[in-house]
């Protein structure tokens, strides 16, 4: 039997629009990764003990199908000058981190902070702060590391972009909207199956669930979460959740403060605030 949704959520789509449907349940195999449980290991084995270190929580960086994984770096991390074979976009989680052409003066992203990378563009890559932790993501792998003589110019410019830049709207609509709910576009398009990404603000205690009707993946960037499904995991900065198909992820912001994901996702999904 279908059951039917409550009716009080949003379609994140451009266009903002409301409307009701039915799911006929889950139907994906999902994933929940608290941050305390990712594996690392090398993320460029040819620089040995001087290599950052990356966890893989969807996909595979040796393979050609989307990914995203954590990257880890120590105080003081400076990268020689390189290129990558593939464009990626990144989210910092952890500590500062700069991203830039070699010649260029340091300019430090924070938690929150967006920037992409190029294919075939030479830059270096630093860090500095007791932990520093970002979240790396391309749509085709495998992901490289060669020379600077490599470098080639694909096309595409780089974007940094520091939170205090970030555009958040709410979501309105003909039957109003979740109090403190925001999103923040940042690439791809909502409509139909294409592939997005962008921010979802949650409010301090918010009670609800994210409906994805096809791929869907979320890494927590700020704030901390609890996907509460039976395992009632405590998901804290770097931690990830997602599903291949039709899901309902059941969460709750914890009540100290406001939640930021960043979400990758097929088409639109839908909040959800189950107290109304």
């Amino acid at each position: 039997m279908n059951k039917q949704v409550p009716t009080h959520f949003l379609w994140l789509l451009s266009l903002g629009f409301l409307c009701t449907v039915t799911f006929a349940g889950d139907t994906s195999s999902y994933e929940v990764v608290a941050y305390s449980e990712v594996q690392w290991a090398k993320l460029n084995p040819a620089r040995g003990e001087q290599s950052p270190r990356a966890s893989t929580l969807w996909g595979d960086r040796k393979g050609e199908v989307p990914t995203g994984f954590l990257a880890k770096f120590v105080d003081g991390f400076s990268s020689p000058p390189h290129i990558h074979n593939a464009t990626y976009r990144a989210v910092v989680i952890h500590g500062l981190i700069h991203n830039d052409d070699p010649a260029a003066a340091k300019m430090w992203m924070p938690p929150g902070s967006f920037w992409t990378q190029p294919k075939g563009e030479t830059h270096i890559t630093a860090a500095k702060g007791p932990l520093n932790v970002a979240l790396v993501e391309i749509d085709k792998g495998p992901y490289l590391v060669k020379p600077p003589e490599q470098a080639f110019d694909s096309g595409e410019r780089p974007i940094n972009m520091d939170p205090s830049n970030i555009v958040w709207v709410d979501l309105n609509g003909r039957h109003g909207r979740i109090p403190g709910v925001k999103v923040a576009y940042l690439w791809g398009s909502q409509e139909g199956d294409q592939t997005n990404g962008m921010f979802l603000k949650l409010p301090a205690g918010f009670e609800g669930t994210l409906h994805s009707k096809a791929s869907f993946r979320a890494v927590v960037i700020s704030g901390r979460l609890q996907y509460s499904d039976a395992t009632k995991k405590q998901l804290d900065p770097g931690s990830y959740f997602g599903a291949t198909a039709e899901r309902k992820h059941p969460i709750t912001a914890l009540a100290e403060s406001e939640v930021i994901l960043y979400t990758r996702a097929d088409g639109a999904y839908q909040v959800v605030d189950n107290t109304k």
